[in-house]
């Protein structure tokens, strides 16, 4: 009973079966050709497609990670040369206050041996000043002296008269 629906369902839509399984068999003759020479190739380059896309992710990854790190580097080493160049520059200027402090300090020093040497020669000044106008002092009032006595007075005379001027001049 079900066959004979088939049969006459088949005759009524025109269904030629020895070309039906003519078709059918071509069919799965081009199936099996397709599916060894193209599909499955198609299905093979995809694959490799998907494992490169996924290897290259995993790159892409692996290089983010690398740029951190070399970044986290480049980083640290500006840090450190920051530091180094402040740690330098307070040297410098240590070093440059030290130089200030020491050169202030010869200039001083400088400028108390000039006023020492200055005063060694007003008072070597003052020294020779003073026994210049001892001998003229002296000289004068021998003259004088000479003068008022009205003689001539010997040189004992005039020694003794300078050496008594002198000691009154120095008390």
């Amino acid at each position: 009973m079900f066959a004979s629906i088939i049969s006459e369902t088949a005759q009524q839509f025109g269904v030629d079966w020895p070309h039906f399984l003519a078709q059918c068999l071509s069919f799965a003759i081009v199936l099996f050709l397709l599916r060894r020479f193209a599909y499955q190739p198609i299905l093979q380059i995809l694959e490799e497609r998907r494992q490169r896309i996924k290897e290259g992710l995993a790159n892409a990854e692996q290089i983010k990670a690398e740029l951190a790190k070399t970044e986290a580097a480049r980083q640290e080493a500006m840090n450190q040369a920051n530091a180094q160049a402040n740690k330098l520059i307070e040297e410098a200027r240590a070093a440059a206050a030290r130089v200030l402090e020491q050169e202030t300090q010869k200039a001083i020093a400088t400028a108390n041996q000039m006023v020492a040497k200055a005063r060694e020669a007003s008072e070597a000044e003052l020294v020779r000043m003073k026994a210049e106008l001892r001998k003229e002092i002296g000289r004068l009032v021998v003259e004088t002296t000479a003068k008022v006595t009205g003689k001539v007075l010997t040189v004992e005379d005039h020694q003794r008269l300078a050496e008594e001027t002198n000691r009154q001049l120095a008390a």
